[in-house]
């Protein structure tokens, strides 16, 4: 990579083979060299000035290590923020940390072994807390570690917190508005409840944790209250445990039920009719039943009906079954007897599972709830019984299964309803359940006292607000989010928990007043008390005089604290203490512009985040938004530390960079909120097909550009790219074309926030670059066609990787950083870093003709190489004549004129004809479409056929002009009709003598004959092929200087030297130098490689491959000394002793000529270069060659 550095040196620094260029390693420099400049402070302080652009980071807590989830949101949010950075934004980028809520609490509850409320209670809260506290920042250090690592600029010492004071004050602020405007309220909620951590949980967070579990069914039997035949309703329940806590049974009104008596044991139930075939079926035991009671049972085989075992007593609509009592399984509510044991009605019962009679237990079902509530059997604002406490065990009212675990007393709760034959029916079923996302318990639905966002009023405007986001899937807007909003229930946001921003709220002993505080200084006004920690332990015992007077006390703190949720989605505002400052900072800004989180949050974060932002201020808390699929092991299933089913993110990026990581994961379908299939050999694919080929382009460039200072030419400074701009080679015109391009792509991909798009684009130009631009350029790069067209060359090559780092280095920050350092040396005016450039303009462009014609090009190539390789004919054998086929005459001219050289020199092929004639070379023929015409036509069709089959081409022309034909009466339109275009030989012409290919657009033709005159042009190329393969073999650079000696080694040697002296041009353009008898080697001569080859065009000879050395011409260095041979031989020793590139630069300098004066008892003399000497055998050779 060479020195990172400021300044502008003479040249680039050497860089090295791409197999020997460590990317982690020189991404390590790059962090390294940020780290010393303050780059990212840097960025922030040059930039702000400019418009803010505003992205919110969502905090993530600290008590775990970073995945590749992180790693990926990360990296999404990098790239945007970068891009906004480079397009004339000042971004700031502050990290943030989750900090209250179940996750630290669970940890502490496992570390200090708490099971219970009264465990923290009696422990003491203030100290539970500070032993939350203590963990919540436990991972900082690998956090930072990872996201530095990747890449990411975040300022970690300016973080927020949301357990700082100055968040936890503005999240009470937040509260306050929203009890101002009258949507915060107190009431029962049957919520999900999470008995391993205490507490009720959110709707969205018990939506997170589903799994396949066994769980109890069974059939209760209710009897009913005075009933002439003693009928029992039946009601069907997957939560036992529930029972002992039932006060009503819910039908559906509009239902058929039926009453039955079963045929073997006399007992009369009633039931939906729709669900009447689920009663159990019993077998009659011997001799317990009548004759004319027995089942009608059929043969053996035969379907059994249940009418065969129950007898239809009566039928009635659900509605009648309304108001009917029963006797209740347990007493334990026997005190609602007068209001409750009655059945109900509500459509929420429905006929696809159980009995169509639900069993309701109001204080553990939220429709149960709800019913019992809408029929008084329960009162609104009466304190409702819950007989499971905190802990999901029974109270001491449910006297038969008190401090039993909920779901550990189903069985017992079975047996005892069995024990009063009250169990009709009893099995298991394997369901979806939820779990607890946090300690994996099953959740239970309870009903907790608890303080709500009353979000059902605003849900009108929730809706109208998500249209006014922009969404990156916008399905997940439009369908997930959408369909979430149009279901949102009031959010329970209070938990009776320990660590969290504590509720606001002081209410007085008889709950008729009640304060909100805004502020840390209304608190302090009220109460008189200093306030410097807003958690629990510290104001708990702060109380607040009644403003009615002393007579009516104090009022105290309600205990809950808030939903970690709450604070998440208050960020926008706590995260810079708004309102209490940065005023103008929020107002003018809001909603902010970008977030970016995965899939799981439009249920968490996105949708909090639009709650509070509705609530407060009428608007989303947002404008756009990146949401993210879920990363997944190998095998499709869920990362697993356990399971070890994924390499650790260190572990990639050790191997083969951030950058190459940062590329894998954005160009996969986790960017469109799919999941995505992790594997590390995705990995080393970016770097084998993205990475490699731009670095050796680069480096391509660099060797070239230092090659003109070994050959005495002044450095390498490339020429203003304005001027470039009117280069009149086509393939500098293509590739500035083909930049733009890019750059125009990028930045409207980037605009639309659609970042998967990029990488297929950059993968399209990198392999355009390199094996377009910089192979058919080498000559001219390498400065065989001349310095000012390699300077040219060049400077276009130079350009191009320039423009194409500064437009991807928000996706590869650190490869970008390390070409760009070493590019800057020979720029002027550039910045320090990269990421302080400008992201580049797109320049004012024609429609990309250019670039139509180069894609053409490629195909043309492709399909003559197809050509070649259906007939064995390989691209060193000469073929004679080509033509192409197309209509546009205009393309017929690029090929034909300025692209016909590259084609001919890459297809190997003597001469190129241009045809716009499509049917000199076409045969036209028509057939119809079956899959339209058959059945319209039915009989006729044969006939059709025929006729059409028979059109010549004439009438397809015509029939194509016109866009239909009639044929036996019918009228054939262009869609009934296909079309076929082949390849029409001339006449008394082969397959093996001429051949076509075509794609449809343009059709090459190649002339296959075999042509005496093009043997010699082949055999040059064979012994180009056997250099080049040895110079490989011999590991020199393209840049080395080496001559090449070549030595027949068959009798006749005439033949070859024919051949070599036709084909001088060709091989001295390929080679660079000339190839030279090897009678011409000196004995001083440093042989590099040499090798024997047999066989090649009928030929054998030998190559050797050796340092340039000097030649002298002897009797002229003789004449300098006047004879004295003595002398010339001491002149000659000293030569051969110099540095042979020192030696070539003085002869620069000295314009051919340099004096010699430092030889002992020797005269000065002036040595001429071509006269006294040659630098090497190949300037004597063609010295002698031209003569």
């Amino acid at each position: 990579m060479g020195s990172l550095r400021g300044g502008v040196d003479s040249s680039m620094d050497d860089v090295c083979e791409g197999k020997d260029f460590s990317f982690p390693l020189q991404e390590e420099k790059v962090l390294s060299w940020w780290d010393d400049i303050k780059a990212f402070e840097t960025q922030l302080e040059r930039t702000k000035h400019l418009p803010e652009y505003i992205f919110y980071d969502g905090p993530p807590f600290a008590t775990g290590l970073p995945h590749y989830g992180h790693i990926l949101a990360g990296t999404i949010k990098d790239i945007v923020t970068r891009y906004q950075s480079m397009t004339g934004h000042h971004v700031t980028r502050r990290f943030g940390w989750d900090c209250h809520g179940l996750p630290v609490e669970h940890e502490i509850d496992q570390k200090l072994k708490i099971n219970s409320r009264e465990d923290v209670i009696k422990m003491g809260i203030g100290n539970y807390n500070e032993e939350c506290r203590s963990i919540v920042t436990r991972y900082v250090q690998e956090w930072e570690k990872t996201v530095v690592r990747m890449g990411r600029w975040i300022d970690f010492k300016n973080d927020y917190k949301t357990m700082d004071l100055n968040f936890m004050e503005s999240v009470w602020w937040v509260f306050s508005q929203l009890f101002q405007k009258g949507l915060v309220y107190r009431g029962f909620k049957v919520m999900p409840y999470s008995t391993g951590c205490k507490t009720p949980l959110s709707n969205f967070e018990a939506n997170s944790n589903y799994k396949e579990v066994p769980d109890p069914e069974i059939m209760v039997a209710f009897p009913i209250v005075d009933d002439p035949d003693d009928a029992c309703l039946v009601a069907w329940t997957t939560t036992p445990w529930t029972l002992p806590s039932n006060l009503a049974l819910c039908v559906n009104a509009n239902f058929i039920y039926l009453k039955v008596r079963n045929k073997v044991n006399g007992k009369v139930y009633v039931v939906a009719e729709s669900r009447f075939t689920e009663l159990p079926i019993e077998k009659p035991k011997k001799g317990t039943v009548d004759n004319s009671e027995r089942p009608n049972l059929k043969a053996k085989g035969a379907k059994v009906k249940h009418t065969d075992f129950y007898e239809i007593l009566d039928k009635c609509i659900g509605f009648s079954l309304v108001g009917k009592k029963y006797v209740p399984l347990f007493d334990y509510f026997k005190e609602f007897s007068d209001v409750a044991f009655r059945v109900i009605s509500d459509n929420y019962v429905t006929d696809d599972s159980g009995t169509g009679i639900v069993h309701c237990a109001p204080a553990f079902g939220e429709d149960d709830y709800r019913v019992c509530m809408e029929h008084n059997i329960i009162s609104k604002g009466e304190n409702l019984i819950v007989a499971v406490d905190d802990d999901g065990r029974f109270t001491e009212k449910i006297v038969d299964f008190s401090k039993c675990y909920v779901k550990d007393a189903d069985k017992d709760i079975i047996q005892a309803v069995k024990e009063k034959g009250r169990l009709v029916k009893s099995g298991s079923f394997t369901h979806n359940y939820p779990f607890c996302w946090r300690s994996d318990t099953p959740l239970i639905y309870r009903a907790v006292p608890s303080w709500f966002v009353a979000v059902e009023k605003i849900k009108d405007q929730l809706l109208e607000n998500n249209k006014l986001t922009y969404w990156v899937p916008d399905f997940v807007k439009e369908k997930r989010f959408h369909n979430w909003l149009e279901n949102a229930r009031d959010w329970a946001v209070s938990r009776s928990r320990f660590w969290g921003t504590p509720l606001p709220i002081w209410i007085s002993e008889d709950g008729e007043e009640i304060v909100v505080m805004d502020s840390i200084d209304k608190l302090e006004k009220l109460s008189g008390a200093k306030v410097t920690d807003l958690h629990r332990h510290n104001i708990d015992h702060i109380t607040i005089p009644s403003s009615r007077g002393s007579e009516f006390g104090v009022l105290r703190r309600v205990e809950d604290v808030f939903d970690c949720w709450f604070e998440s989605g208050s960020m926008p505002y706590a995260y810079i203490h708004y309102p209490f400052e940065n005023v103008d900072l929020f107002e003018n800004n809001f909603p902010g512009h970008f977030v970016a989180e995965g899939l799981d949050q439009t249920r968490g974060w996105f949708y909090t985040l639009m709650v509070l932002s509705t609530a407060l201020f009428g608007k989303p808390a947002f404008r756009n938004l990146i949401c993210n699929g879920l990363v997944l092991a190998a095998d499709g299933k869920k990362m697993s530390k356990r399971l070890k089913n994924y390499p650790p993110p260190s572990e990639v990026i050790n191997d083969y960079g951030a950058d190459a990581l940062r590329l894998y994961i954005i160009n996969s379908p986790v960017v469109r909120a799919e999941p995505l299939r992790f594997k590390k050999d995705g990995v080393y694919g970016v770097v084998k097909d993205v990475f490699l080929p731009w670095y050796n382009a680069y480096r391509f460039l660099v060797q070239n550009a230092r090659r003109l200072e070994v050959d005495g030419l002044a450095p390498f400074i490339p020429i203003d790219h304005n001027i470039l701009q009117k280069s009149s080679n086509v393939l500098d015109q293509w590739i500035n074309s083909a930049t733009q391009s890019l750059v125009h792509f990028v930045r409207q991909e980037m605009d639309a926030y659609r970042l998967y798009t990029v990488v297929p684009y950059l993968l399209k130009f990198l392999d355009n670059l390199t094996n377009i631009y910089v192979r058919f350029n080498r000559k001219r790069l390498k400065g065989r066609t001349g310095e000012e067209d390699c300077r040219t060359a060049l400077s276009t090559l130079y350009h191009v990787l320039l423009t194409a780092c500064k437009a991807m280095a928000p996706f590869t920050p650190f490869f970008t950083e390390v070409l760009y350092q070493n590019l800057r040396k020979v720029g002027s005016g550039t910045e320090v870093s990269i990421h302080f450039c400008s992201f580049p303009d797109v320049e004012g462009k024609e429609v990309n003709r250019i670039e139509q014609s180069v894609t053409r090009m490629m195909t043309i190539i492709d399909l003559a190489r197809n050509i070649r390789e259906r007939h064995n004919k390989p691209l060193k054998t000469p073929l004679k004549e080509m033509v192409i086929v197309h209509p546009d005459a205009v393309f017929l001219d690029d090929i034909a004129g300025k692209l016909r050289d590259y084609v001919l020199e890459e297809l190997n092929v003597k001469s190129l004809v241009p045809c716009n004639d499509t049917l000199k070379y076409a045969s036209l023929r028509a057939e119809p479409d079956f899959s339209v015409l058959g059945k319209r036509l039915g009989k006729s069709m044969g006939i059709v056929t025929k006729e059409v089959k028979a059109m010549s081409t004439e009438d397809i022309l015509a029939f194509e002009k016109a866009g239909e034909v009639t044929i036996a009466t019918h009228v054939l339109k262009r869609s009934d009709l296909k079309i076929i275009r082949g390849f029409r030989r001339p006449d008394n012409v082969s397959e093996d003598e001429m051949d076509a290919a075509g794609d449809g657009d343009v059709l090459v033709i190649l002339d296959l004959h075999g042509d005496e005159s093009l043997f010699e042009a082949g055999t040059a190329r064979e012994v180009v092929n056997r250099v080049q393969k040895l110079r490989k073999k011999a590991a020199l650079e393209p840049t080395d200087m080496v001559e090449v000696y070549f030595k027949s080694l068959d009798e006749n040697k005439t033949k070859l030297q024919e051949i070599l002296e036709s084909q001088e041009l060709y091989i001295r353009d390929a080679l660079g130098c000339s190839l030279l008898p090897s009678s011409l080697m000196p004995s001083h001569a440093v042989i590099l490689d040499e090798e024997s080859f047999h066989g090649i065009s009928n030929l054998s000879f030998a190559i050797t491959l050796a340092r340039p050395a000097l030649v002298f011409n002897s009797d002229a260095i003789v004449e300098l000394y006047a004879g004295n041979t003595k002398f010339a031989q001491g002149l000659k020793s000293y030569l051969l002793s110099r540095d042979h590139h020192n030696l070539k630069l003085e002869f620069h300098q000295g314009k051919g000529k340099i004096i010699v004066k430092c030889i002992d008892d020797q005269p000065a003399v002036d040595v001429v270069l071509n006269k006294h000497m040659f630098l090497s055998v190949g300037d004597y050779f063609l010295s002698s060659w031209t003569k």
